[in-house]
């Protein structure tokens, strides 16, 4: 089984958000992959199915960001998927507009998201996809840029980062996490 995590805010006030760009790269594996997101539960909205003949889940928290370690301890314990059969996909200001970084492990780097699943999971150990959303201008805190939406000009970058990111999951299922870092890096 392969577990698939995008992270980002529910509600449709996030909807849009540089935050919620792992909930908008999941909703595109939904669709390219057929796996419906269908199934509410406490603390995520999943949806099962395969790809590359590999039992996959994709999921999205239920909570806000800083609390998804809580989505994944539910989803380890329910599932039974171990660190290594994980991939995490996020937003990351350190990161210039559309550029990803694909890791095995390491550090939150400042993102609360991320900390609350090594956290909860009690381990650095979790393969990670960032997708760069770029820094706030001098004129916007960092709080206000990772929940503010993306601009009209940032909209084409952000369609190629999903659209790479994407294929760069689904070739994390097909020729490992190693693989993939290898030639999105």
């Amino acid at each position: 089984m392969k577990l698939i995590v995008g992270l980002g805010n529910p509600g449709r006030a996030y909807a849009r958000s540089r935050h919620n760009v792992g909930f908008l790269c999941i909703d595109g594996l939904s669709s390219r992959a057929g796996i419906r997101l269908s199934e509410r539960r406490k603390h995520v909205v999943l949806g099962q199915g395969e790809i590359e003949r590999d039992s996959v889940v994709l999921a999205k928290p239920r909570t806000y960001m800083n609390r998804s370690g809580d989505a994944l301890a539910y989803l380890v314990t329910r599932i039974g998927v171990k660190p290594d059969d994980m991939l995490i996909i996020y937003d990351d200001m350190d990161l210039p507009l559309g550029k990803l970084r694909i890791r095995a492990a390491g550090s939150a780097g400042g993102h609360r998201g991320m900390q609350s699943i090594i956290d909860a999971l009690g381990s650095q150990d979790v393969p990670r996809m960032r997708i760069g959303i770029g820094r706030p201008s001098p004129d916007e805190g960092g709080v206000e840029h990772v929940l503010g939406d993306f601009s009209r000009d940032e909209r084409p970058a952000l369609q190629n980062a999903l659209s790479t990111a994407q294929d760069a999951a689904l070739n994390v299922i097909a020729h490992g996490l190693e693989w993939a870092m290898n030639h999105y890096n």
